[in-house]
């Protein structure tokens, strides 16, 4: 009798600290997150402006370089997973992969329109400015939310639509620029090219959303390895890169190589975003896009920090601060009621 009375209190404790390991890993992905988006961002803006001499480094060229890192680095977390054993790393690919062609083939459509992304990210950063890309890239978080409650019919509560309203108003007015610098940026930026780069990031950010909730949905279906997963991302990912270099970039891929105009920061870029495919996956496995989509709007907040303290181009104004209330408040909201909430697929 005693027994029985005993086992459920150990079951409720077990419950409770796996809520708190799992709560730990959700928060820190989201901080290694921001981290690495803030760099990022940083990092490719400064890449894409940066006077050199010879030709430029090729957009398309570092979409497929950072998805050989991703397989690589995917292929090693697998490989320490089974004790660094080569024989259980092939028989894991092999059962995984080549003997599961279905499973394998889900993947292939978020695949391209990630690298269709990627792609698009670097169009938009090449004919924008900064504050113009980074807010209107921001409505990826709608549009997630939207495709959140349609394909998964995650229930959003009033607290979680406000706090999105909430965040699109203070990421808009983090972002608002002055008048002197935008007529100046809205003088060097031709009409056919601000067309061009608002067209790729809004269907950047619907193909974020979509992409991003129907990876989370598999994902979260199947007991398959996030890692496994993210080798058959890149594979997929691999092929249409280098059909998409071939197809633009084929001429001067022939003419220059394909690594030409790289340098260190080039390096740097692909590196942070072999390692953001990498963060993602951890963060959609422990949390859900939405709250990706907040790490992702605080880090906007530390890449204007980070270009007035240590680049000092950036003055910040009341309405700066203003929306960085907004949009941390808005993160504590969101955070709040999803408490109240719980997420059901992290069973």
């Amino acid at each position: 009798m005693v027994a029985t009375v005993a086992q459920p209190s150990e079951i409720t404790a077990a419950d409770l600290s796996s809520a708190m390991a799992s709560s730990r890993l959700k928060y820190l992905s989201l901080g290694v997150l921001v981290f690495q988006t803030t760099t990022l961002v940083l990092t490719m803006r400064y890449s894409r402006t940066l006077q050199a001499e010879g030709p430029r480094y090729l957009a398309s060229s570092a979409v497929v370089v950072a998805e050989v890192m991703k397989i690589v680095a995917c292929v090693l977390l697998v490989f320490k997973e089974h004790s660094y054993s080569l024989r259980a790393l092939n028989s894991v690919l092999r059962q995984e992969i080549a003997h599961k062609p279905i499973e394998t083939l889900k993947l292939a459509i978020p695949s391209g329109i990630y690298t269709l992304q990627n792609n698009l990210l670097y169009v938009a950063l090449s004919n924008l400015d900064a504050a113009t890309y980074q807010v209107t890239y921001q409505l990826k978080i709608l549009t997630t939310a939207l495709f959140s409650v349609s394909m998964l019919s995650r229930k959003l509560g009033v607290y979680q639509w406000l706090s999105l309203l909430v965040l699109m108003a203070g990421v808009a007015l983090v972002q608002w620029p002055s008048e002197s610098s935008g007529a100046n940026e809205t003088e060097a930026v031709s009409a056919g090219s601000q067309f061009a780069g608002v067209t790729a990031v809004l269907v950047a950010c619907c193909s974020s959303g979509f992409a991003g909730v129907y990876f989370e949905k598999i994902l979260k279906e199947s007991k398959q390895s996030v890692w496994v997963r993210n080798i058959q991302l890149g594979m997929f990912g691999l092929v249409f890169g280098l059909i998409g270099m071939l197809a633009y970039d084929g001429e001067r891929v022939s003419e220059s190589g394909m690594f030409q105009g790289y340098n260190t920061i080039t390096w740097t870029v692909v590196a942070l975003q072999a390692l953001g495919g990498l963060v993602i996956a951890a963060v959609i496995k422990y949390a859900d896009n939405i709250l990706k989509g907040f790490a992702t709007s605080l880090s906007i907040i530390l890449s204007t920090l980070i270009s007035y303290f240590w680049l000092q181009d950036f003055e910040p104004t009341g309405v700066f601060f203003m929306g960085a209330l907004l949009v941390i408040g808005a993160t504590f909201l969101y955070g709040y009621e999803g408490k109240t909430s719980p997420n059901p697929s992290r069973a």
